[in-house]
């Protein structure tokens, strides 16, 4: 399975960035489709993610900022992220959490670096 991602790069504080995924290859078909990021120094963690049938989750520290959505027949995965702060920088990773399992056993797509200058 692969997941590409594309659409990080450089914006000003309050500007906007789109990143998009899409998921290929055998077991490819994920329960739930998301973002993670990992900041210098700081663990991963959560951003927001879909699960196939709509619900979504999102950190308390994006609520009201940020946009998951998905595309279930494209096998895409894409973050909208509004009004953007500079604690927003950080590398972001695509993932898919297959059926039955968590997180831990996700498919892991490469980082698309964030960066959100002040």
């Amino acid at each position: 399975v692969q997941l590409q991602a594309s659409g990080g790069g450089l914006v000003q504080a309050g500007g906007s960035l789109r990143l998009s995924c899409a998921a290929s290859g055998s077991n490819s078909n994920f329960n739930e489709m998301g973002w993670y990021r990992q900041a210098p120094g700081n663990q991963r963690e959560l951003v927001a993610s879909r699960i196939v049938g709509g619900g979504t989750y999102y950190a308390d520290s994006v609520k009201g900022r940020f946009a998951v959505s998905r595309d279930n027949a494209e096998n895409t995965v894409t973050l909208q992220m509004n009004s953007l702060k500079p604690e927003d920088t950080a590398v972001y990773y695509c993932v898919g959490r297959p059926y039955g399992s968590d997180w831990s056993r996700g498919s892991w797509g490469q980082g698309t670096l964030v960066t959100v200058s002040s």
